[in-house]
């Protein structure tokens, strides 16, 4: 018949490729695509009960948390690394300063009580207490850059430590210092469990610089682990199992969550040990299932 009408369905099918006739049986042809998509539903539907599933995801979840806390580390690289370098440029700024004071004493001289001209290389007493002001004034505004900014007293200076993480400014802490007849800690607002007495006897009659910034590194990881938690237990309280728990310091944090799979739901626990506490990056971290479950799961 022209045009193909009127053929048997056997007669179609010979005129198709072999690769696309379909298998024949009693109840006419059987599509294999069916067959196929039986077979995966059967294979999802074992799945679904798997733990390996759960596994897997747990394993994606730390990988992303490890990838996070690389950006992290890479950022506060970045970030210390742009301090020590606005430091440093105040620090030459400053000695530039010193410099051209000499010169300028050199070049015009200074004139003594008889109206003599003094030794040009010996500056006055004026002058060098003009430049001990101006460098403790340069000394507070690098700190200042740094987190840090203090105000001179009557007997000493006093600083104010302010902590940040990740843009957001947290608390501020004081700390105010006798230089008479040596530097000691009058009064300070800073926690009793950041060791301030150490960092004190082996920085402040020394380097103190260096006394306020490891002080400084210690009050910004606290002030940020501190952040973490309360970021943690506000955004995903959903998730969280009962009260997330830590200590003073915030360098230990436990917490239970679940992983919903479906229609099942795995209980995890989580330990998360900061071992470095001028830092907000855990070092260890410790992942299990809550006891009891995987046992009551075998006994079924």
């Amino acid at each position: 018949v022209a045009g193909g009408r009127g053929r048997a369905p056997e007669e179609e099918e010979l005129l198709l490729p072999p690769h696309r006739r379909f298998p024949r049986d009693r109840g006419g042809p059987t599509p294999a695509f069916s067959l196929a998509g039986e077979c995966r539903g059967r294979m999802e539907e074992g799945k679904a009960h798997s733990p390996h599933e759960v596994f897997a995801h747990l394993e994606m979840l730390e990988a992303q948390a490890r990838a996070a806390d690389v950006k992290e580390e890479e950022a506060k690289r970045q970030a210390e690394k742009l301090d020590r370098l606005k430091a440093r440029v105040r620090e030459l700024t400053c000695q530039r300063d010193e410099l051209q004071a000499k010169v300028d004493l050199q070049q015009k001289g200074q004139l003594g009580k008889e109206g003599v001209v003094s030794d040009p290389a010996q500056p006055s007493a004026h002058a060098v207490l003009e430049w001990k002001i101006k460098n403790v004034k340069d000394m507070l505004q690098v700190f200042y850059l740094t987190g840090i900014s203090g105000k001179l007293t009557e007997q000493g200076v006093c600083f104010c430590i302010s902590t940040a993480y990740e843009g957001t400014y947290l608390d501020s802490y004081y700390l105010d210092l006798l230089t008479k007849p040596q530097v000691y800690i009058f009064r300070h607002s800073i926690p009793t469990f950041i060791p301030l007495a150490q960092l004190a006897k082996k920085y402040l009659q020394t380097d103190i610089r260096r006394f306020l910034s490891v002080l400084s590194n210690h009050l910004n990881a606290y002030a940020a682990r501190r952040y973490q938690a309360d970021q943690l237990q506000e955004h995903f309280s959903d998730q969280i199992e009962g009260t997330l728990q830590t200590n003073s310091l915030c360098n230990l944090l436990v917490f239970n969550y679940n992983v919903s799979n479906k229609s099942k739901t795995f209980p995890f626990n989580v330990r998360l040990l900061y071992g470095d506490l001028c830092s907000s990056v855990p070092t260890k971290v410790t992942v299990s299932c809550t006891p009891g479950y995987w046992l009551g799961k075998c006994h079924r």
